[in-house]
Parts: structure tokens; C-alpha cells; sequence
């Protein structure tokens, strides 16, 4: 078993760790090799969309020394088309649970074990959300503006699309498999962070079980982001969109 901070990691888990990146020179070499220490026997995958900072070619010399991370560089951009090339490698590989965090170090590392504990725990969940609001979880260095925005879509999606939880538009999670191979993740629409909502939209449906885990957000230190307010306008039509299907 491996440990860290105190939380144990089964190696009978085959477990992938996705993650996507844009232009996150400043933040993936730190990241990947926290994830390493964090899950020393889980296959880590970077999606990048072209970055044009050097993004891939740090991560393509951390792969000449880990041939358990990959890397991936696909010409098209969009956080939903990369979550999903990720998804299809874990469904593909024969994984046991897919692993999300942003690529920008404002999900720690070391809390994303306590996702995969908690899926394994009886009664066992199909995907387990890393949260910012339930009792525990917190945000820092966020502005009120941008709380109070992020609370106003996490309600709309825990009523408008009858999410049985409470942080819908967090990309911590922790998927099992099996409930992804369900969803047909080809037939996913969205492109951008609707994308989030729209993945337990269709768990839901399959009859998936849900829950979620305490964790810091910490807003990103370096770098840029890439949520721009055009961004989040059409997140939000595309999860009104969602809510007129059901």
C-alpha cells in the first residue's frame, strides 16, 4: 500500500489520471511530479491542446523518465473534446477509475487519494466529486464576484438539472469505469465546461451514484485562465439547453 498524507492507495486499482492542459508551462512539472508522489502505481495522462508555451515539451522530458505518463497533443481545443480523448483512453486501457484535476495546481494533489477512498468505500459511488461547498471544503483567492457566480451555476444545475449534488462544475472526480462505459462519452456535446455537468447529467440518467468529498481550491498563482467570460456565457447556455431536454 502506499501512502500519502495518511491516506492509502490499493496498487490492485489500475487507476489513470487525467490531465488537461493549455498553456500551463508554470504549473505542469510541479504538478505531475506531486501526482507521482501522491500515486506512485497509477498511469497519469496530459491531453494538451497545442500549447504554444512549451507545455508538451516539459511534460515529454518528465515522460523519458516516467514511462507511466503519456502525453497526448491534439489540434483541436476544448476542454470537453480533451476530457473525453482522456475518458477513452481509461475505457480503452481496461482502468478500474479515471482520476480528473485541473492542470493548473488549484486542486492539491495530495487530496485526490481521499476521491478514490471514498469510491471504494461501502456503499461504492460512480463517481466522486472533489467540493468546494460541502461542509469542509473552502476557496482561496477567489473575489466575491467569481463566488458568487460559481454558487449561482452550481444552484441552477442542482435544480435546473436535478444534480443530487452540490458542486456540479468541479473537474476534481473521481470516475469509475464501468459507469463511463455506460454514458457512450462519444454522444457528450459540450466542448467547453458544460461539459462537467453534462457527463453527470448522463450518469444520472444510467442510474449512477454520486458523492462528494471535501477539498481546497486554491485560485491559480501563475498563469492564465482560461474561463473567460465568453467562456462561461455559453457554459451556461448550454446547461439551459440540458435543463429544456430533460
Amino acid at each position: 500500500m502506499s501512502s500519502t498524507n495518511g491516506e492509502s492507495v490499493p496498487r490492485d486499482d489500475h487507476v489513470l489520471i487525467g490531465v488537461c492542459t493549455l498553456n500551463e508551462i508554470e504549473n505542469i512539472t510541479p504538478l505531475l511530479q506531486r501526482l507521482r508522489v501522491a500515486f506512485p502505481d497509477a498511469d497519469i495522462v496530459v491531453i494538451d491542446d497545442s500549447s504554444s508555451d512549451g507545455t508538451a515539451e516539459s511534460v515529454s522530458r518528465m515522460t523519458a523518465e516516467d514511462p507511466r505518463i503519456q502525453l497526448i497533443v491534439r489540434q483541436q481545443r476544448g476542454l470537453g473534446g480533451a476530457i473525453r480523448h482522456a475518458m477513452r483512453i481509461a475505457l480503452e486501457g481496461g482502468y478500474d477509475f479515471f482520476l480528473n484535476l485541473d492542470g493548473d495546481l488549484s486542486h492539491e494533489p495530495e487530496q485526490l487519494p481521499l476521491l478514490l477512498k471514498r469510491a471504494r468505500q461501502k456503499p461504492p459511488v460512480d463517481v466522486v466529486i472533489g467540493s468546494r461547498y460541502v461542509d469542509g471544503g473552502a476557496i482561496v483567492g477567489w473575489p466575491l464576484h467569481r463566488i458568487v457566480m460559481s454558487r449561482l451555476v452550481n444552484r441552477f444545475a442542482t435544480f435546473g438539472l436535478r444534480l443530487p449534488v452540490l458542486d456540479c462544475s468541479g473537474s476534481m472526480r473521481c470516475y469509475r469505469v464501468a459507469a463511463l462505459r455506460e454514458i457512450e462519452i462519444e454522444t457528450l456535446r459540450s466542448n467547453g465546461y458544460a461539459v462537467l455537468e453534462e457527463i453527470l447529467v448522463k450518469l444520472l440518467r444510467h442510474g449512477s451514484r454520486m458523492d462528494e468529498v471535501p477539498i481546497t481550491f486554491t485560485d491559480r498563482r501563475r498563469g492564465q485562465s482560461k474561463l473567460t467570460p465568453r467562456e462561461a456565457f455559453r457554459s451556461v447556455m448550454q446547461m439551459f439547453a440540458m435543463a429544456l431536454r430533460k
